[in-house]
């Protein structure tokens, strides 16, 4: 006998350097509600690794490439988020936008993208988005900066954001205080499978 539903794969991506900082938190809440609906979760923590900026060669958008031609960490990275179904990417506001990490992981993508057939392997994938800031506004903060950069790079590509989740805390772990922005994230774990089901 065989199990008609789907097994449901999300890739959870943390750039921020704190593996127990505001932003993980707030994505592993989002993560909870994501393994409640039977959804398997891999982590990948961007600080650390070795992910080089992308160069600008273009490799990637040559007829017949193979993909992004740095030999780097990204490598790893490629052949997990195209087996993902969905992805939640989690950041803390580093200087009015996303964390260095994260920005760097977001321009070495442009090799999951063909210039040619207009094509993206993240095409019609869910995601999700964690973030917090240190200010108490996602505007004066720069908070929005990032979100608009997640906005305009997945519709784009094609992808589908299920949510975004953010909020201020100082504080490491701060975040978990906000129960009702904790619950949010929570609700948007659940959203984000039930979209891919």
């Amino acid at each position: 006998m065989t199990n008609s539903k789907k097994d449901i794969n999300v890739l959870a991506l943390f750039g921020s350097p704190r593996k127990k900082g505001n932003s993980t938190l707030l994505a592993n809440r989002i993560i909870l509600g994501a393994e409640s609906q039977g959804a398997t979760i891999e982590s990948v923590y961007l600080n650390g690794l070795n992910i080089k900026p992308c160069q600008g060669c273009y490799a990637c958008q040559k007829e017949d490439s193979k993909g992004c031609a740095v030999d780097d960490d990204m490598q790893n990275i490629y052949p997990k988020i195209i087996e993902a179904d969905a992805l939640i990417i989690a950041s803390p506001v580093y200087w009015f936008t996303m964390s260095a990490q994260t920005k760097i992981f977001m321009d070495r993508c442009i090799a999951m993208y063909n210039e040619d057939n207009k094509k993206s392997r993240l095409y019609g994938k869910n995601i999700a988005i964690a973030m917090t800031y240190g200010d108490k506004d996602a505007f004066s903060s720069g908070c929005i900066n990032a979100l608009r950069t997640f906005q305009d790079a997945y519709n784009f590509v094609g992808a589908d954001i299920a949510g975004m989740v953010y909020g201020s805390a100082e504080e490491p772990g701060e975040i978990a205080a906000n129960e009702e922005l904790m619950q949010d994230a929570e609700a948007l774990g659940k959203k984000l499978v039930s979209t891919c089901a």
